[in-house]
């Protein structure tokens, strides 16, 4: 049996390789644990929204329930965005890490049952400019994800944390060194498209 975790458990790290979706090609989740220890056993998991906790729940992938002894996963035809997250059992010493940070993989072609729309429509905006996010679907209710990265450092959030969802909206000013990746998640594990929104100064 496995011990119970403890702070210092070691705690799993997941790339996803490539991070926007291409057609045809496979993804690759690698999944790293910092703490040597013989026998390290891997599972693999797809990140399912719940906007009640503002967290994500987490569903073996096919073929890994019983985990796997290599440490990386390929995945093939995937066609839309999704999340992932990992975790490892070691046997010598004998642990058992929590689930790894979710990590996704983005597409930005349509999804039959999520879109997502920005207002203006373009990726690149000016400093103070306001932009519109709108999620649209059948299986409401929506949150705006944000995957931002500034100063070579990146963070996970939602629009509640920065500004208001305003129904299956959100609007914000772009900064100068804005840089992120958008996208919807409903409460029903569906994800939209994804968009790529950045802010520049429009002094020349």
């Amino acid at each position: 049996m496995k011990q119970n975790l403890s702070p210092t458990a070691p705690k799993p790290v997941l790339t996803v390789s490539p991070s926007w979706l291409s057609p045809g090609a496979s993804i690759t989740l690698s999944c790293r644990v910092e703490r040597p220890s013989a026998g390290w056993r891997f599972y693999w998991y797809r990140a399912v929204p719940n906007l009640s906790h503002k967290n994500y729940s987490y569903v073996p992938l096919p073929d890994s329930i019983s985990g796997t002894v290599q440490d990386s996963y390929v995945l093939h035809g995937q066609t839309h965005t999704a999340g992932y997250a990992c975790r490892a059992d070691g046997r010598n010493p004998d642990y058992s890490t929590g689930y790894s940070e979710p990590k996704f993989v983005w597409s930005a072609g349509p999804d039959p049952t999520a879109s997502l729309t920005v207002t203006p429509a373009k990726e690149q905006h000016f400093f103070f400019e306001s932009v519109s996010i709108n999620c649209e679907g059948d299986s409401p209710p929506w949150i705006v994800k944000e995957f931002v990265t500034l100063n070579n450092r990146s963070k996970l959030s939602d629009c509640s944390t920065w500004w208001t969802m305003s129904g299956s909206s959100c609007t914000f000013n772009i900064y100068s060194s804005y840089r992120a990746v958008h996208w919807c998640e409903s409460g029903s594990g569906a994800f939209s498209n994804a968009v790529n929104i950045t802010g520049h100064s429009t002094l020349p």
